[in-house]
């Protein structure tokens, strides 16, 4: 079996998998909307991620009417989405690290304000 990124199909098979001519895949990779790997012989290869966001791109212009243009912009939102989406859960598990670790419980912690006002003292001479 196959890893999810690995790179294995050809170009024919993936139009056959996805009922569309290769030139239409050509086109998408034109427009910088997918970048296939490539073999040592600059044959095309994709993997399973390639044709899943293939799928999209057809969702995408067929059943919603999105130019080529707007589906850019979409993956271009998507992947920035996917990107924050991974940095918020992060930043939770580090918050419940921090939580756990804490030998006072935050509802009982006494915390202080600063003054804004500091104090210079001048020595005389």
């Amino acid at each position: 079996m196959h890893t999810y990124d690995e790179p294995v199909y050809l170009i024919s098979i993936v139009s056959k998998i996805l009922d569309i001519h290769p030139q239409t895949l050509r086109q998408y990779e034109r427009e910088n909307l997918i970048t296939p790997s490539r073999s040592d012989g600059r044959i095309r290869l994709y993997s399973q991620r390639d044709i899943d966001r293939i799928k999209l791109i057809l969702r995408l212009t067929r059943e919603m009417g999105v130019n080529l243009a707007g589906v850019d912009v979409a993956l271009r939102l998507k992947e920035q989405i996917d990107t924050m989406e991974q940095e918020i859960a992060e930043l939770r598990y580090q918050l419940a690290q921090a939580k756990q670790s804490t030998s006072v419980p935050p509802e009982k912690a006494l915390v202080t304000k600063k003054s804004i006002y500091e104090m210079i003292i001048f020595e005389e001479k």
